[in-house]
């Protein structure tokens, strides 16, 4: 008969069979187990230190870089945008510094900077679509180009570029060589009304986008784009509900939004849209361009001085060839470009090359 003795001898048995097993086992395999465990430690050990010596050296030439680039960046630029005058439009969540550092080196590139473009969050907010493009169609009334065609943004895109004059000119009065102050160049007569209207009145394109807290305006950058320099937010906007073309992830709402003025502004006059490394990466706006095909350069490592340098390369490439893609962000044609554009000569009056004269010339028929 089993008694409660049985069970007590059978479990004290139990636990004494596990207890000797344990010591079996850590006694036998113990040594061995360890040594493994110091010998693999002590690799990865090795690799981190290799990896962080390797990192502190690639981050002291890279300043080393940056430092050349600064030293060197005035004769490195030299007059690859003389006569040039350019507009910059910042995205919303734009860095400030990063904007500032990239109009320096506009400059010392013999371009002037003639005017800037910061969109609120409001011109990207979802809810604000209809009405920015009510706004649009709005301030196109009576013009040649009244309404256009496309989505909110689309046509908010157009009037924005029509106003800096990033766009052909076309017809017979054209907005930007009949008046410099931008009201359709009605004044001087040869850019009347007569036979369907003048431009738009970029002035008050400008400041109706302005009253309506879409975009703020500094300087004076109506009718004046030689060149449009685009300044891509810090970081990528948010993930908006709406699939990408390809329907494998969600696009941000922000690259919907901004996308069109990059678009529109590199219509005619040569444009780049510039960033830093977040820009070209997923969901970023430059990686977006680069996959639509959107035909203005882009640069992506910014916000340190060789990169700035690349940048400002980059748009005086696109003054005088096809726009480029640089920087370090997958699909870049390389860091700048190779080789890099020539010098420009201003014209007599040394404020526009005969090449910008010429794009901007209407043209018949």
């Amino acid at each position: 008969m089993i008694d409660f003795r049985y069970h007590l001898v059978s479990i004290v048995a139990v636990f004494l069979a596990l207890t000797v097993g344990l010591v079996l086992g850590t006694t036998m395999l113990q040594d061995p187990l360890l040594n493994t465990l110091k010998s693999e430690t002590s690799d990865l050990r090795e690799q981190s230190d290799t990896l962080r010596t390797e990192k502190e050296r690639a981050e002291a030439l890279n300043e080393g870089g940056d430092e050349m680039a600064a030293v060197f960046a005035e004769d490195v630029l030299d007059r690859r945008l003389d006569g040039t005058g350019v507009v910059v439009v910042s995205a919303p969540g734009a860095d400030a510094e990063v904007r500032t550092g990239l109009e320096s080196r506009v400059e010392q590139a013999g371009g002037t900077v003639e005017g800037h473009l910061a969109l609120a969050d409001k011109y990207i907010d979802p809810d604000q679509a209809t009405f920015v493009g009510e706004l649009a169609d709005q301030l196109a009334e009576g013009a040649d180009a009244s309404g256009g065609a496309g989505g909110p943004y689309e046509r908010a895109a157009a009037r924005l570029a029509e106003a800096v004059g990033a766009v052909p000119e076309d017809g017979d009065g054209g907005s930007g060589d009949g008046g410099e102050d931008g009201d359709g160049g009605s004044e001087e007569g040869e850019g009347s009304d007569e036979g369907g209207g003048g431009g738009i009145d970029g002035e008050a394109v400008l400041a109706g986008f302005a009253e309506a807290g879409l975009l703020t305006v500094e300087g004076e950058p109506v009718d004046a784009a030689d060149a449009v320099l685009v300044v891509a937010p810090a970081t990528p906007f948010p993930t908006g509900a709406s699939p990408s073309p390809e329907g494998e992830e969600a696009e941000p709402h922000g690259n919907d939004a901004v996308l069109p003025l990059v678009a529109a502004v590199g219509g005619d006059a040569p444009a780049l849209l510039a960033g830093d490394a977040s820009a070209a990466g997923p969901g970023g706006l430059i990686a977006r361009v680069r996959r639509d095909g959107t035909p203005v350069a882009t640069a992506d490592a910014v916000g340190r001085p060789s990169g700035d340098v690349a940048a400002v390369l980059a748009l005086a490439e696109a003054l005088e060839d096809d726009p480029g893609h640089y920087g370090t962000g997958e699909e870049a044609d390389g860091f700048l470009p190779d080789p890099p554009p020539p010098a420009r000569e201003a014209d007599e009056t040394g404020e526009r090359t005969e090449k910008t004269a010429d794009r901007r010339t209407p043209q018949a028929g």
